[in-house]
């Protein structure tokens, strides 16, 4: 019998999916189950561009060219100027999700075992596609006593190397929905200039951020245009994940080119989802203004919820929708299985992401978990009436946790 690769040997579980088989069984034995562990807004994805869609007349739905069709690619050049960035179609690649914006990024940039600085815990499929590239990520930890704010760029100097390529940030920040100031990143910009190294921003949650704070591009970064790469989707955004468009903005004329190159030996991004994609620029602004307004007060539940809770350590997450939590518990993944194979509350349970998987650092996360405030208000309450029951019941509880309250505002 012929052996799969070491490569497939240690590819590493997504900890958002990794207990999906555990929830189907719940489900088929009858239990609810609110699924906080991953992305999926229930928002509806607007109807306007689904109907773009199914009005769409063509007889054959053929490729369309791999960098992307260009009346899509100049819309979204309109889009980024909502967020004073000015850029032109050419500096623009349409991809499959943000999933392979960031993997054409990693094999155009990085050289095989070369490092990218990643502040922990981060969105645990980087570990995957870092793999996948033959790179190596070099964690940065952030703590959840401050809400997970970037460390100072002091910290940051400390962990260049002669084989560091880049630094990677996701903002406003999955899993930890902290967001980052126009001075934190121009701190890292400032890094990246002095050592010659690229600037990876994902700024797929940018039109998501609270209580007023204003969200600032990399790609206004002055002085390092040819440092930054922005990673980019729809899917969070329009709440259109099945879509499978993303983009990579760069105005770096040499990875340009190297994506473009990996670009076309894929051939094409999804021809139905950039009809969609693109019918979403011509909307009205009141779509996003509504979804935000409403991911704010998901937000509010969850941390006033979280923060009513004997020995949770929470704090208020400042964009995305996501937040980490710190449990009283003796390990996460028991605690999240447990959820779903022996605890309910009146027929229904909660599922959470295993914090361990969004670290990079071993022994990290193991009482933590993210939770994804994806579900509409009265469903998140639901869930917390869960999750707080589920904690108190909990075998492997531990007592005398010290309950912790932070904020993850900008820095």
């Amino acid at each position: 019998m012929p052996s799969i690769s070491k490569r497939g040997e240690v590819v590493p579980m997504s900890p958002f999916r990794k207990l999906i088989p555990i929830a189907d069984k719940a489900k088929e034995a009858g239990k609810r189950v609110y699924h906080l562990n991953i992305g999926q807004p229930d928002i509806e994805t607007p109807a306007y561009a689904l109907q773009r869609v199914r009005a769409t007349d063509m007889k054959v739905l053929e490729y369309s060219p791999a960098e992307g069709l260009s009346s899509y690619r100049k819309k979204l050049t309109e889009y980024y100027r909502k967020f004073h960035v000015e850029i032109s179609a050419d500096e623009v690649i349409v991809t499959t999700g943000a999933s392979e914006a960031i993997q054409f990024a990693f094999l155009a940039c990085l050289d095989q075992q070369e490092e990218v600085i990643v502040p922990e815990p981060f969105y645990a499929n980087y570990n995957g596609f870092a793999q996948i590239a033959d790179v190596r990520i070099r964690p940065i930890t952030c703590h959840i006593e401050d809400g997970f704010a970037l460390p100072d760029k002091a910290a940051f100097e400390k962990m260049v190397t002669t084989d560091t390529k880049g630094i990677f940030i996701t903002n406003p920040n999955n899993p930890t929905g902290c967001f980052y100031s126009r001075e934190s990143l121009e701190e890292l910009a400032g890094l990246c200039r002095k050592y010659s190294l690229f600037l990876f921003v994902d700024e797929v949650y940018r039109e998501f951020c609270y209580d007023g704070q204003e969200f600032f591009s990399a790609l206004n970064l002055k002085g390092a245009e040819e440092h930054v790469i922005v990673l980019d989707s729809i899917s969070k955004r329009y709440s259109a994940c099945g879509a499978r468009v993303g983009s990579l903005v760069t105005r770096n004329k040499a990875v340009l080119e190297a994506v473009a190159r990996y670009a076309k030996l894929r051939l094409s991004p999804p021809g139905l989802g950039q009809i969609l994609a693109e019918a979403t620029l011509e909307m009205e602004e009141t779509y996003m203004h509504e979804v935000t307004a409403e991911y704010a007060r998901r937000r509010d539940v969850v941390y006033q919820r979280l923060s009513r809770m004997d020995g949770v350590a929470s704090y208020r997450p400042g964009g995305a929708f996501y937040c980490f939590a710190k449990f009283p518990i003796d390990s996460a993944e028991r605690f999240c299985r447990w959820m779903l194979e022996d605890f309910d509350l009146n027929g229904a349970t909660v599922m959470l992401s295993p914090g361990e998987g969004f670290y990079a650092t071993p022994g990290l996360g193991t009482d933590e978990v993210r939770i994804a405030y994806v579900l509409h208000t009265d469903a998140l309450h639901a869930a917390m009436d869960c999750l707080q029951a589920g904690l108190e019941a909990y075998p492997g509880r531990l007592q005398g946790a010290e309950k912790v309250s932070a904020n993850a505002g900008a820095r």
